[in-house]
C-alpha cells in the first residue's frame, strides 16, 4: 500500500528554506563569535567559554518548557507555527546585539553584554524558533518518505548557508570597514535576511487538523487518540523511558561538538595554514558532498528499506576520511586535506538528512509504548542538542586556546598554541565521529517500531 502524500514541493522547499534563517543566526555565530570576541574587542577565549558553558545550564530549562508549551498550544495557525514565527524577532535582534558591544565600555560590561545577549538568544529565542520548526516534521505531514524528503531539504538549505557564510563572512567584514563596524553591520543584514525568510517559511506550510494529527503512522490499525492531558514532569518521564530519544539526543550533542571545532577553522587556517581566507575552501570541501549526499538520502533510504544500515555504513566512511584528513594534515598536503574531508562530509549525509525522520520514529516508539504524542516535546532534543553540543564545542575551544597561551590579535602564535590548533581541528573531529558510529549501532528504532505494530495488530 502506498503512504498518502500530504505535500506539494513548494511546500517542502517552502519548509526547508527555514534553515537558511537558522543558520544566518547559528553558523554565523558558532563560526566567529570567538574570533570577534578575541581579535576585536579584545576579550579573553578562556572567560568567553566560560560565560557559554554557564548559559547552557539555562538552556536544558528551556527546551523541555517550550517543547511542552508547543504541545499545549492551540490556534488558527496551529501548534509549532506561532512560536517558530514570533520567536525570530527575539533572534534577529540579539545576534546584532552580539556583534555590537561598545568599544568604549569596561571590560566586565562588555562580558556581561556578551552573556545577557548570548543566553536570551539561546535559552528563549533562538529555542522556541528551533523547536517549533524541528516540530512541524511530524505536524505537516504522517508520510515517512515525506518526512525523510523534508530533511534533505532543509539540511541542503542548511549546509549550503553554512557553506556561503563561512566563505563570505570575512571578506564582508573588511568591505564594510573591518573591525567592530564591518562586524555589525554584517551582522545586521545576517538579521534581515533570517527574519524574511524566516516568515516565508513559516507561511509555506500548514500544521494538519488535530484529528489526523494525533494517531499512529500510516498503515497502523488503531483507533485515533484523543490528546492526552501531562505534565512537564510526564512529558520527562516519557523522554528518559526511551532509550532511543537519549541516544539521538547523545548524537545530537556530538554532532553539533564537532561542527562547533570544525567552526574553529577559521584559527586553523589563519595560524597555520597563514590565510584566513582558505576557511571558504575547506567550507565548500565539506558543504558540497553534504548537500550532494542530501540529494541521494531518500532514494538510499527506501532502497535499504530504512535509514538505520545507511548512517551506520555513512558513518564508518566519515571515521576513515577523518582518520586521513589528520595524515594529511601533520604532512601538511592541504589538497589530501580538502579531499578526505570531503570524503569523510560525504558519509556523515544520510544521518543529516534522515535525522528528523529519526526522531519522528522516536516519537513514533512512545506513542506506540505509551499511547501519548509528545512531538514538540520530543523535538526539543533537537534544539537541545544544537546548543548544548554548539556552546560545549565552542566554549571548548575557547578554554583550549586559552590553555594553549593564544594571544588575541597577534600575528604569531606560540607553539604551544599551534599544536593546540591542531589538536582541536584534527583530532576532536575524528574522535567524535567514532563515537557516533558507535551510538547509531544501538539505534534501531525502527524495527522496534515494527515490532510493536505487529503486537498492536495482534
Amino acid at each position: 500500500m502506498n503512504e498518502k502524500t500530504y505535500l506539494k514541493w513548494y511546500n517542502k522547499i517552502g519548509y526547508g528554506s527555514g534553515d537558511i534563517a537558522g543558520n544566518v543566526v547559528y553558523a554565523f555565530l558558532s563560526s566567529f563569535v570567538m574570533i570577534y570576541l578575541t581579535d576585536t574587542v579584545g576579550l579573553k577565549a578562556g572567560i568567553i567559554g566560560t560565560l557559554m558553558m554557564v548559559s547552557k545550564m539555562f538552556d536544558g530549562f528551556t527546551d523541555i518548557f517550550f517543547g511542552s508549551m508547543i504541545d499545549k498550544t492551540h490556534s488558527k495557525m496551529g501548534k509549532a507555527r506561532p512560536w517558530m514565527l514570533w520567536a525570530y524577532i527575539g533572534c534577529a535582534f540579539l545576534i546584532g546585539a552580539i556583534f555590537s558591544i561598545p568599544a568604549d565600555m569596561e571590560a566586565t560590561a562588555q562580558y556581561a553584554w556578551f552573556f545577557v545577549a548570548y543566553t536570551a538568544l539561546n535559552a528563549v529565542f533562538y529555542t522556541a524558533n528551533n523547536i517549533a520548526y524541528s516540530a512541524l516534521t511530524a505536524l505537516i505531514t504522517r508520510n515517512g518518505s515525506e518526512r525523510v524528503q523534508l530533511g534533505s531539504i532543509r539540511f541542503m538549505f542548511a549546509f549550503g548557508t553554512s557553506m556561503l557564510i563561512q566563505a563570505i563572512t570575512v571578506d564582508a567584514v573588511q568591505m564594510f570597514g573591518g573591525g567592530a563596524a564591518g562586524w555589525r553591520t554584517v551582522a545586521i543584514i545576517y538579521a534581515i535576511i533570517g527574519l524574511l525568510i524566516n516568515t516565508i517559511s513559516t507561511l509555506s506550510v500548514k500544521e494538519l487538523p488535530d484529528e489526523v494529527s494525533e494517531k499512529p503512522e500510516e498503515n497502523v490499525s488503531a483507533a485515533p487518540a484523543p490528546s492526552p492531558k501531562y505534565t512537564l514532569k510526564d512529558a520527562a518521564k516519557l523522554l528518559l523511558s526511551n532509550k532511543y530519544y537519549l541516544i539521538i539526543c547523545a548524537v545530537y550533542i556530538l554532532t553539533q561538538i564537532f561542527t562547533a571545532t570544525l567552526n574553529m577553522g577559521v584559527f586553523f587556517t589563519t595560524y597555520i595554514l597563514g590565510d584566513p581566507s582558505l576557511l571558504g575552501a575547506f567550507s565548500v570541501a565539506i558543504n558540497i558532498p553534504l548537500i550532494i549526499g542530501l540529494l541521494f538520502t531518500p532514494m538510499l533510504v527506501k532502497k535499504l528499506g530504512g535509514m538505520y544500515r545507511l548512517n551506520l555504513w555513512g558513518y564508518a566512511l566519515s571515521v576513515g576520511g577523518r582518520a586521513m584528513v589528520i595524515a594529511a594534515g601533520y604532512m601538511g598536503n592541504l589538497p589530501l586535506m580538502l579531499i578526505f574531508s570531503a570524503i569523510a562530509s560525504l558519509g556523515m549525509s544520510p544521518l543529516q538528512g534522515d535525522l528528523n525522520a529519526l526522531i519522528a520514529s522516536c516519537s513514533e516508539y512512545t506513542f506506540l509504548k505509551d499511547k501519548k504524542r509528545i512531538d514538540g516535546t520530543m523535538y526539543s532534543c533537537t534544539s537541545l542538542g544544537v546548543k548544548i553540543g554548539g556552546g560545549i564545542g565552542t566554549a571548548l575551544a575557547g578554554w583550549l586556546l586559552e590553555a594553549s597561551g593564544y594571544i588575541g590579535g597577534a600575528s604569531v602564535q606560540p607553539s604551544s598554541c599551534i599544536s593546540m590548533l591542531y589538536f582541536m581541528y584534527l583530532w576532536i573531529p575524528a574522535i567524535i565521529n567514532f563515537v557516533i558510529m558507535l551510538l547509531l549501532s544501538r539505534l534501531k528504532v525502527e524495527e522496534a517500531n515494527e515490532t510493536l505494530k505487529r503486537q498492536s495488530v495482534n
